[in-house]
């Protein structure tokens, strides 16, 4: 009998552990996120949607029962690891109330790893590769990545199937609307994600501090001629006289437009360039001329074209560009599978191991007469290391990421749809014809522009604040109407802080409304760009209608006639023409490399 009560009360101890071990099991499928692996379950009707399965050590992600996530304040640590699943916890009720969505391949299975020692520009570039927004900052050297949206109600990430070919998921927040902190939330969200603001008025600073970026041109027997030449061109450009009639320039346009004449006509009359002839296509000396990352195909075209501005002897040089495309470095060498980019920065230390072997003229001057141009997103990151003493002409500018002003060159993204027309549908309706206040459409690439979204997408009648539109032709000419039609075009950052639209808003006589903390517009040091566009702290979205209003009609007015005149500075032409964007290019390029000099 005692056995046998024994042994009941073993069953019953047995039984006990079981139930509590399925009854941990299906708690940890609601709390373990945060601190161990998020276990899927199949719910009905949803067997062909992937899940986004997420695992730190940090507390800075917490997921709701609901399935939504929400940020928890704090440092991240260890590492985020993000995956993509076969199913997704979500049911179809919480799954209709998402706003948007994008397609992904139902077969997707693909794993990330993002370590919080990297840098931004690998959590970026992990992030672009599997179309998630993985924003960041850092604090104390480490790394905080965010996957939503820290504020008020919770958002979660849905998907279906629809590419074979590209794999995306796209962040859906979701605010507390009508909140009287909005505006403190959104400005701690924002330096969450990016870090702190480096003002304009903080880069004109850096702009007149250049005593870091001089260097020497030494009065010698054995100095050049190029040497003296850039020492003479270098005290004219310092001293240049006060010119009150410039019959071919729009002076306002300018910090200085005496200055900026001098320079270019300098420019004009003495600049060598050697090109370099090593490297093989079609990294190197093959320009595309089409798409988002156009005009370093541009560029290099009109460049290695040009007779007035290239020497085939090296010694006759003042400056020596290296012609490589970072566009078609990434789509030759980038391996999708493992999600490095390091290959790419070895490829280009060879080349330029190559290059000093060879040549004498990069150890002159530690590479300081040395240029690209690299348009790419990852354009900064590839090149920060072993090329940061060249003067870097890039198009994702940001001088809290590395870009230095007053060295480097702002260069501006030119999405061009004809090879053979890139001016084509330029101008737009004049003042009293654009009924439309402020206008802005596209990707929700980062975490800037579904914030954007958030707060003005159908709000307000004269706010035209849209998402993705179609790419068939008619939508296309129904963008480029809105922003002919429109006293404001907003340029939202993407992934990176450039945009093509600042472009586009000028060639369509609409003023550029750019909003995108760090970034360095186009031309930097020789364009006032406060005469003719309108600068928005990312933090302040909440007010941007506000600021818009409190524009006067006279200064509108004023600004709308300052961008028709800084269009004929933003235009490719086959056959290059005075202040056109090639020689503006290459002109930023000669100014901030005479402005380098010294006399010793």
């Amino acid at each position: 009998m005692a056995v046998l009560k024994l042994g009941n009360h073993g069953r019953r101890t047995l039984l006990s552990i079981m139930v509590f071990l399925a009854v941990m099991i299906v708690f940890s499928q609601f709390w373990a996120l945060p601190y161990g692996t998020y276990i899927s379950t199949l719910l009905p009707g949803e067997a062909s949607s992937p899940l986004i399965m997420i695992q730190e050590s940090s507390p800075s992600l917490h997921l709701n029962k609901n399935g939504t996530f929400d940020m928890v304040e704090g440092v991240g640590e260890n590492r985020l690891t993000v995956q993509i699943s076969e199913h997704v916890v979500a049911s179809s009720k919480e799954l209709a109330s998402v706003r948007k969505a994008t397609n992904v391949d139902s077969g997707m299975s693909q794993s990330k790893l993002l370590h919080n020692n990297a840098s931004r520009d690998d959590v970026d570039q992990g992030a672009i590769n599997m179309g998630v927004s993985a924003n960041y900052s850092t604090a104390f050297g480490q790394t905080i990545i965010d996957i939503t949206k820290p504020l008020g109600t919770g958002s979660f990430i849905s998907a279906s199937s629809s590419s074979s070919e590209v794999h995306k998921v796209k962040q859906v927040m979701e605010f507390e609307a009508g909140s009287k902190n909005d505006s403190s939330k959104i400005a701690r969200y924002v330096r969450k994600m990016r870090g702190a603001t480096i003002t304009l008025s903080e880069m004109n600073t850096m702009l007149l501090s250049r005593s870091s970026f001089l260097t020497s041109v030494k009065r010698r027997r054995s100095s050049s001629i190029r040497d003296r030449q850039l020492r003479t061109a270098s005290l004219q450009i310092k001293n240049a006289p006060v010119i009150r009639n410039l019959l071919d320039l729009h002076a306002p346009l300018f910090r200085n437009a005496s200055v900026f004449k001098r320079s270019y006509d300098l420019m004009d009359h003495l600049l060598k360039v050697y090109v370099y002839k090593e490297g093989e296509k079609p990294i190197f000396h093959h320009p595309r001329l089409r798409g988002l990352y156009a005009a370093e195909g541009w560029f290099m075209n009109l460049l290695e074209r040009s007779k007035r501005f290239t020497v085939r002897d090296p010694r006759k040089a003042h400056l020596f560009y290296l012609p490589f495309s970072s566009e078609t470095l990434r789509t030759t060498l980038y391996d999708e599978k493992s999600h490095s980019i390091k290959d790419l920065e070895h490829y280009l230390t060879d080349y330029l191991d190559l290059i000093k072997t060879r040549y004498r003229f990069w150890n002159r001057t530690g590479g300081a007469d040395h240029f690209f141009v690299a348009c790419h997103d990852w354009g900064p990151r590839i090149t920060r290391d072993h090329m940061s003493s060249c003067i870097r002409g890039l198009c994702n500018a940001n001088v809290a990421r590395g870009f230095s002003v007053g060295k480097d060159v702002s260069v501006p993204v030119t999405y061009i749809r004809s090879g053979n027309d890139p001016t084509r549908d330029i101008g737009g309706k004049p003042p009293s014809e654009r009924n439309i206040l402020a206008f802005f459409a596209g990707q929700l690439h980062g975490y800037l522009r579904p914030l954007l979204l958030q707060y003005w997408e159908n709000k307000v009648p004269d706010m035209k604040i849209l998402g993705p539109m179609q790419r068939d032709v008619q939508s296309k000419a129904v963008y480029r109407d809105y922003m002919k039609s429109s006293k404001y075009c907003i340029c939202a950052r993407g992934y990176g802080v450039h945009t093509p639209r600042v472009v586009e808003s000028i060639f369509y006589e609409c003023i550029p409304v750019i909003i995108s903390d760090n970034y360095v517009p186009p031309f930097f040091e020789v364009l006032d760009w406060e005469t003719f566009a309108v600068f928005v702290l990312e933090k302040d979205i909440p007010n941007l209608r506000n600021i818009l209003l409190s524009i006067s009609e006279a200064r509108y007015l004023d600004m709308q006639q300052k961008i028709r005149m800084v269009q004929r500075h933003f235009i490719w032409h086959k056959t290059p023409e005075k202040y056109d964007l090639f020689h503006m290019i290459l002109h930023s390029i000669w100014y901030n490399r005479v402005s380098q000099i010294k006399s010793a």
